[in-house]
């Protein structure tokens, strides 16, 4: 991020929710009820934490969504994003062996195995600041030992396979098979609120093959209905911070009826989405069809950088100058402009411009280094990475322009100033809090519903009065053809919407949360 957001992201988060006691109630559904802990802005450790490594949890998100990693390379390996808890992450209490051992584990839809800890973990700090599962003293402990191993943007979580019994609140799930980890590296795993990770993601994309959780869950036969759905209740002044239901859904979480839309591919909760709308104004850019993911794990709402900074732009965000957009929109922006009047394919243009390759489908960066002038913005006359990427969104946003029937003159202006609102390299950017009333909605097209987002739904505010501080909740990831475009459904998404994973019949379901 740039240096002068940092002070606003230190203060940015406001709440970490706790998991309490869970329940199996009359209807059959066994119910997990939320818990609020408020941020403690004291805590210099977290915040440190976010100000130094949030560029690596960002490497690992992309990561974690497919830029540099295809599943089932390796048995023992994955690649899965840890999740900041600042971000008002979800998390609760198991027990694993018998007597239960208490830990407290992040409830996660973005990944499939359990992992915790180990007693064995002797040379990293952050094991002596989390519970340790310890296997000679669980009656029901069965040995693996097979290696494991979740790789992440500051380093790899290691160990080995190990059986035991699982508690779940009043479940048992017996034999379950997870990972005691025997090292974590870094600050991340040493400031963390949560000692693991229980995911609820399909088995495609479960390290070393172990079945998850929620498969023995279903196989032993401990839940009603192959279901299970998220309440997050947002409103920060409530003690209960909501509810997910295993075996079904309950009624009184959500209003309407659910839209439901097929999972295309197993592995992540992944679906077809349509249009991007910005103050009822469709963007273009997904009028094709994007991929989504709805993931518990995530806090924001993550989406291409091209739409992120048009709807950070729309409300006002500022973040980081880039140079390179700049300089396409110097150098080339009227050549782009006239190459779409003459309806030149748009994918094709930056690569009839000498600043991308095209590879058949989009454009990709040549490879040769940009140097930039100081102070001028002008290019050299060499082509880099940065360029490539930059003219591709500078395309699109033209696009969008001309559709709207702007003169020559406004596009380049408006082009100019998305380059001003592009997100910082973290990811971040911050809104004035006496603004939210002019910013627009910004919407979602899922299956044949447009789903709203208030400004009071996207925007995360900390304090209150003149010391408030108010951060966009869109945050850019940009995930390449053929898994991309890909937007991520987190928290501020599942929010608002009650969200329900239906296992049973591949399927995610949304509703407005109750």
């Amino acid at each position: 991020m740039g240096m002068s957001m940092n002070v606003v992201v230190l203060s940015l988060f406001v709440l970490s929710i706790l998991f309490s006691v869970m329940t199996a109630s009359d209807d059959g559904l066994v119910r997990i009820g939320l818990k609020k802990k408020k941020f403690d802005p004291n805590n210099r450790l977290a915040s440190r934490l976010e100000s130094e490594d949030r560029q690596a949890l960002i490497a690992s998100m992309q990561e974690k969504y497919g830029l540099h990693n295809n599943h089932g390379d390796h048995e023992d390996t994955d690649i899965v994003a840890l999740k900041n808890y600042m971000d008002a992450q979800y998390y609760g209490e198991i027990g694993v062996g018998t007597p239960p051992q208490k830990f407290t584990v992040i409830f996660d839809t973005g990944s499939s195995n359990l992992w915790v800890p180990s007693s064995k973990c002797y040379f990293s700090v952050a094991c002596y600041f989390h519970s340790k599962y310890k296997a000679s003293e669980s009656k029901t402990y069965k040995k693996n030992g097979k290696p494991a191993s979740i790789q992440y943007g500051t380093g790899a979580i290691s160990g080995f396979f190990s059986y035991d019994n699982v508690q779940i609140g009043n479940l048992v799930v017996e034999d379950q098979e997870f990972i005691e980890t025997t090292k974590e590296p870094g600050l991340i795993f040493l400031a963390a609120k949560f000692d693991g990770i229980l995911g609820l993601g399909f088995k495609e994309i479960s390290v070393g093959k172990a079945v998850p959780v929620w498969y023995n869950m279903l196989k032993q036969g401990l839940i009603k209905e192959p279901v299970f759905s998220f309440w997050l209740n947002r409103n920060v002044g409530e003690e209960v911070g909501g509810e997910i239901v295993f075996g079904g859904v309950d009624p009184d979480h959500y209003k309407g009826k659910h839209t439901y839309v097929p999972v295309t591919q197993k592995g992540y909760w992944q679906f077809d989405m349509g249009d991007v709308l910005i103050g009822d104004k469709p963007t273009g850019f997904c009028a094709g069809g994007c991929a989504a993911i709805a993931d518990s794990g995530t806090s924001l709402l993550a989406g291409p950088t091209t739409v992120i900074t048009m709807i950070n732009h729309a409300i006002g965000a500022t973040g980081v100058v880039s140079q390179e957009c700049k300089a396409v929109v110097q150098q080339y922006g009227q050549t782009i402009i006239d190459l779409l009047l003459a309806e030149t394919q748009p994918q094709k243009i930056c690569s009839q411009i000498g600043l991308c390759t095209f590879d058949g489908a989009h454009g990709v960066s040549t490879g040769i280094e940009s140097v930039v002038e100081e102070g001028n913005g002008k290019s050299s006359g060499v082509q880099g990475n940065a360029m490539c990427p930059a003219c591709e969104m500078a395309v699109v946003w033209m696009q969008n322009q001309l559709k709207q029937n702007q003169t020559q003159d406004i596009i380049l202006n408006y082009v100019n100033q998305l380059c001003d609102r592009m997100p910082s390299p973290m990811g971040e950017s911050a809104v004035e809090c006496g603004s939210l009333s002019s910013m627009p909605t910004v919407s979602f097209t899922i299956g044949d519903e447009v789903f709203d987002l208030s400004p009071e739904e996207y925007i995360l505010k900390v304090g209150e009065g003149p010391q408030a501080q108010c951060i966009s909740g869109f945050t850019a990831l940009d995930v390449p053809p053929p898994r991309g475009p890909l937007w991520i459904l987190g928290d501020v998404f599942m929010g608002r919407y009650h969200t329900v994973f239906d296992f049973g019949k591949e399927r995610v379901g949304f509703a407005e949360a109750a």
